[in-house]
């Protein structure tokens, strides 16, 4: 038996990231004792689909049973800080989907409980374990790049680009005040931050609500799904777009843009980071490659191969070179990751993974966001 079979994990949420969290879980030999979903017959159907042996009636069930270790919170936005509270003073460890909580003050009362517990609690930002990303944030770490200066990007999709497309992220009393920020803005923030080493110190940002009206099904769908039948016409509070300018604390500037009505954009985050010797740039739709670019010698694209990579991007990548590791893997590797710390019995030096307080600096970031469209200004973290 492996390390990770000797430890037990339940998931809260049975919709599409939840599935994605046991799928991941099990990959790893991780030991999945029960699910809980949204409620008790919602739970045994997931439970059944997904071949898992129990489905927990409510969250006192589930911190009840003893064999649980480790939690995953994979619930919608608004549960995530009453929930890992919970979580917390039962003494398990704690896997968080991102965003960490609905406000900053939130997050920081999350951060206090996580120290004050000694357990491992991590954010699920799973797009810093595809390798090349840390591959990337090892070559900045090592001087490759060079003092950074500039770094430019997105994270766009079209999901929601239609009237007719509904989620509940949609709805702020669930999902919270920024949506396309809040949703995946956050993924390339956190990844930004953690390739360049970099916190942002003030923001100066813009939200646009391009259909403020859409049709809200009045039975229930699943994220990345169409509903059918019967509606309802809701107005729409959160943000279908955003542009946001950034200072960082070494003088360093950036501009980013999020939107969730791109159409024939499914899922693409890019960041581009230029620094004083060369420069790196990313892409999640074609995420093993690489593009290393220079000014007095030939531009480089690096495939994720073992012979070729620093020891960063050969620690994350599972995969032989050409065998393309997506979506799916990194969660492997990210669970990988915390699980080993859990094994070892806390953080280690060198490890990689999000912590709580960094999922409260993505709050900070996003608070400030909110700020600062609404009072049109530059808005300082420091003021949050």
């Amino acid at each position: 038996m492996s390390d990770f079979a000797k430890i037990r994990a339940a998931v809260i949420g049975t919709g599409f990231i939840g599935t994605v969290h046991v799928q991941a879980l099990r990959r790893l030999g991780v030991d999945v004792r029960g699910v809980l979903g949204s409620s008790p017959e919602r739970g045994r159907e997931r439970a059944r689909a997904m071949s898992v042996a129990r489905a927990y009636d409510s969250l006192e069930d589930l911190l009840a049973d003893k064999s649980v270790d480790v939690v995953h919170v994979t619930t919608p936005n608004h549960a995530h800080y009453p929930q890992v509270k919970s979580i917390l003073a039962a003494g398990k460890h704690v896997i968080c989907e991102k965003p960490l909580a609905m406000t900053s003050a939130e997050s920081a009362e999350m951060v206090d409980l996580a120290k004050a517990s000694g357990k491992i609690a991590a954010v699920c930002y799973n797009i810093r374990f595809y390798p090349l990303n840390q591959q990337a944030h090892g070559m900045v770490m090592a001087g490759d790049l060079g003092d950074i200066r500039f770094v430019t990007g997105h994270y766009h999709q079209d999901w929601l680009a239609k009237p007719s497309d509904w989620n509940w992220r949609l709805e702020s009393e669930m999902g919270g005040a920024l949506r396309s920020v809040g949703d995946i803005g956050t993924h390339w923030v956190d990844l930004t931050s953690f390739v360049t080493g970099l916190k942002a110190t003030s923001v100066f940002a813009e939200l646009t609500t391009f259909l403020p009206e859409r049709q809200k099904p009045l039975g229930p769908v699943e994220t990345f799904t169409s509903g059918t039948g019967e509606t309802e016409t809701v107005h729409i509070d959160t943000d279908d777009a955003a542009m946001i300018l950034i200072r960082y604390e070494n003088g360093a500037r950036a501009v980013m843009s999020t939107s969730q009505v791109n159409m024939g954009r499914k899922n693409s985050l890019q960041w581009d980071i230029a620094g004083a010797n060369a420069s790196a740039a990313w892409d999640s739709e074609t995420p093993d490659h690489l593009f290393i670019g220079h000014r007095d010698a030939p531009n480089q694209t690096l495939m994720r191969d073992f012979t070729l990579m620093n020891g960063p991007g050969i620690a994350a990548a599972t995969l032989p070179p050409g065998h393309v590791e997506g979506f799916a893997d990194s969660f492997f590797n990210f669970f990988r990751a915390v699980y080993a710390d859990v094994i070892a019995g806390g953080r280690q030096q060198g490890s990689t993974w999000a912590t709580f307080e960094d999922g409260h600096y993505e709050m900070q970031f996003c608070d400030a966001v909110v700020k600062s469209a609404s009072e049109s200004r530059w808005v300082d973290l420091s003021e949050i």
